[in-house]
């Protein structure tokens, strides 16, 4: 038996709930999940996993194994990859999980020059604006902008930046440029889909306003939501770095330029490992010194 082939095997299944979750996290069928677990099991004499339609679920003897496994597990990782790195410069796939617009507007480019700054390393760059599970991903850094934090992740803070509401000139041309937060209620606001409810909250000289501003039209992807306000749709909140470029080329224009919306805040997702593989170390510096310098990012 491989063991430590069979011990993660053994993690995967527990941590993914699922022998076919272990398979694909692990490149392999669910059959050789099946035979290397058994051959663990053979090998201790217990039973770590109860199987049934609706599941797996620990024994007690697994609940008490998983745990020991685990760390084990990250002890070997730990110290292959710090026999590399004394001789070796950062190498090996990664993989990076990011919403699309940041993506597409500044990830692309920076991730190029990454490559060329660490030519041992490959990268796949995966743009959803949904949040992937890194574990069942393989992903090892993912950009988070807003949402909930998962609890076992690490959670580096990577930036802040005010949400500015904006339009397009022709919009405010037709429809007349707000000059008070309360005439926005005659406005078309346009909104992101997701989890999103409807009101506007803005934080001006006169302290936070709450307004009842709902949306006839709202989207679930950030790019589609900007080129709609583009083409003179409503008004929306975008983030700071998304409208800094269209800003200085007139493109769109600021609304009640005093006022700002709850800011957008990033952190980057990782592994929580004493000891993180060299390559993922030098991403996590690269892109937390990228995004401090996107435009209108607040000090920490």
């Amino acid at each position: 038996m491989d063991t430590l082939r069979a011990l993660s095997a053994f993690v995967h299944s527990v941590e993914l709930g699922s022998l076919s979750g272990a398979a694909r996290a692990l490149g392999t069928s669910q059959p050789s999940i099946s035979k290397l677990l058994a051959a663990l099991e053979r090998s201790l004499g217990v039973r770590l996993l109860r199987r049934s339609a609706t599941g797996l679920s620990l024994t007690d003897e697994g609940q008490r194994f998983h745990e020991q496994a685990r760390r084990l597990l990250e002890d070997y990782g730990d110290a292959v990859a710090q026999l590399r790195e004394q001789t070796q410069q950062p190498r090996g796939l990664l993989r990076l999980s990011a919403p699309v617009a940041l993506g597409e507007r500044h990830l692309n480019g920076w991730m190029i020059e990454f490559l060329r700054i660490y030519p041992d390393i490959e990268l796949d760059l995966l743009l959803d604006d949904r949040f992937v599970d890194p574990r069942e991903a393989r992903i090892d850094v993912s950009l988070r902008l807003g949402g909930t934090l998962p609890p076992d992740l690490v959670a580096r803070p990577a930036g802040r930046w005010p949400r500015l509401l904006v339009a397009s000139p022709a919009y405010l041309a037709a429809r007349g440029e707000p000059q008070e937060p309360q005439q926005l209620l005659s406005h078309d606001y346009l909104r992101y889909a997701a989890g999103d409810a409807d009101g506007l909250l803005l934080q001006g000289p006169e302290g936070a306003i709450s307004l009842p501003l709902r949306s006839r039209y709202r989207v679930n992807s950030a790019v589609a939501l900007l080129d709609s306000v583009l083409q003179g749709a409503g008004l929306s909140l975008q983030p700071s770095w998304a409208v800094a470029e269209l800003l200085r080329e007139r493109r769109l224009q600021r609304v009640l330029p005093q006022h700002t919306g709850p800011q957008q805040i990033a952190h980057l997702l990782y592994a929580a490992r004493r000891h993180q593989p060299l390559r993922v170390r030098v991403l996590v510096e690269f892109l937390a010194a990228r995004l401090a310098l996107l435009p209108g990012a607040v000090p920490d």
